[in-house]
């Protein structure tokens, strides 16, 4: 069962950053900082209108709602890809938050009448709450491509780390555990999560923490961006065509620039902004692989003493700022060994906030797939150029994450906030 007030709860914790990101002038929202990404009013009414589709509209875009169907379409992200975006008739600013915020009062309305027991409508509210905080990740992505003065500044301070983790691995032994997630366990789980089901995985080693930005150093000193030996071949082609030599973001002169403060780069702190093509390289250079995402699953939910998953990697807690780096206040990842209270059954830190982390996994279903009611979220990408990320980013909101999560991308892309752990056979 949903309890109607955390949907509330959840439902206001996701607008309040959604406004927060998207407090700047007009002209601000109106540009696009990249094609990579839309601009950030395209974002918040796009917002507003998957919310109307499908708590106020059940679903069916062809029912009439606030916006004619004409501007109803220029927020189909099937339809006009981010790049085309920023030329479309778009709703202004202004009109793009009268138009959510009357959305919203009219689904809070139709909530306070939503029966306790009907899962499958609370369902539909899950989903927009986890649409709205995605956007809210790839807004933040978007500011972070953002050329000029800052207009983000951190909210809150990361924990500190603990020294010695790096490079160090934990041995996952060999055996079946459950694979993903149902209904009744997650209720707000999404269709590539399900059904769970029992997998046997051979015993193999996984980094205790992600890989830091001294040992990515390290691999760039050791002429890894310039000797082809360490990539694949597909991954060397996208090396020389993109220019590649060091992660997004990283200077010449050994500083970053991020959300326009140019900073040293901490040492300690995870790397991000790689492509699937670097960490496949990164991992050869290191004597290791990377994980597949049903490794990163098992050493990440689940108990093999008690025989079942785990609701986060450190137990059924919910989240809180000692256990993980999510929700985005803090801009940046935390320091490696910043989270003991948040490790896994194995000990595996860091499992989730902080950076996803690319696996060796093609995006498919598992075995009983079936769509849920937005069945575009996932099919459509089954069988195409994606690999799965596991764990989340500092940018994400901890009401929307878990163990079985499974986020995608094209192997070539770096705005994305991801890093990369390790995995050896054992």
């Amino acid at each position: 069962m949903i309890a109607r007030d955390a949907l509330a709860r959840d439902l206001e914790r996701a607008r309040r950053r959604t406004l927060t990101l998207t407090d700047f002038d007009d002209a601000e929202l109106r540009r696009q900082y990249n094609p990579l990404m839309s601009p950030l009013v395209w974002d918040l009414a796009h917002i507003g209108q998957q919310e109307e589709l499908w708590l106020l509209r059940d679903g069916n875009p062809a029912r009439p709602g606030m916006l004619s169907a004409e501007v109803d379409g220029l927020y189909d992200a099937f339809v006009h890809s981010r790049a085309s975006r920023v030329d479309l008739p778009l709703l202004s600013p202004a009109q793009s938050r009268s138009y959510c915020s009357t959305v919203r009062a009219a689904a809070l309305d139709a909530l306070d009448t939503l029966p306790e027991d009907d899962d499958d409508i609370a369902f539909r509210f899950g989903l927009v709450i986890s649409h709205e905080n995605q956007h809210d990740e790839t807004m933040l992505q978007a500011l972070n491509l953002r050329t000029g003065a800052p207009i983000l500044t951190p909210r809150i301070t990361v924990r500190r780390g603990r020294p010695g983790l790096a490079g160090t691995s934990v041995l996952i032994p060999g055996g079946e555990f459950l694979l993903g997630v149902d209904a009744e366990t997650e209720p707000l789980s999404l269709d590539n999560e399900r059904p769970a089901h029992v997998v046997d995985v051979p015993a193999f080693r996984i980094g205790r923490v992600p890989v830091t930005n001294d040992e990515w150093r390290q691999f760039i000193d050791d002429g890894g961006y310039t000797q082809q030996r360490w990539w694949s071949a597909r991954g060397w082609q996208h090396r020389l065509e993109a220019g590649l030599s060091a992660p997004q973001f990283w200077n010449p002169d050994g500083s970053r620039t991020r959300f326009g403060h140019v900073e040293d780069i901490p040492a300690d702190e995870p790397v991000q902004h790689i492509t699937f093509f670097e960490a496949e390289a990164y991992a050869a250079w290191a004597g290791a692989r990377l994980p597949t995402e049903i490794e990163w699953e098992k050493a990440c939910g689940w108990d093999a003493a008690a025989g079942t998953r785990r609701r986060y990697p450190w137990g059924f807690d919910e989240p809180t700022a000692r256990h993980a780096n999510l929700g985005g206040d803090a801009l940046r990842p935390a320091p490696v060994g910043a989270y003991p209270d948040g490790a896994s059954a194995y000990g595996v830190e860091q499992m989730l906030g902080d950076v996803w982390e690319w696996t060796t996994s093609p995006l498919l279903p598992w075995p009983g797939f079936t769509p849920m009611i937005y069945q575009r979220y996932s099919e459509p990408f089954f069988d195409g150029d994606y690999k799965v990320l596991r764990g989340g980013s500092w940018a994400v909101a901890a009401d929307i994450l878990r163990p079985s999560f499974r986020n995608w991308d094209h192997p070539i892309r770096r705005q994305i906030f991801a890093g990369v752990r390790l995995a050896w056979d054992a």
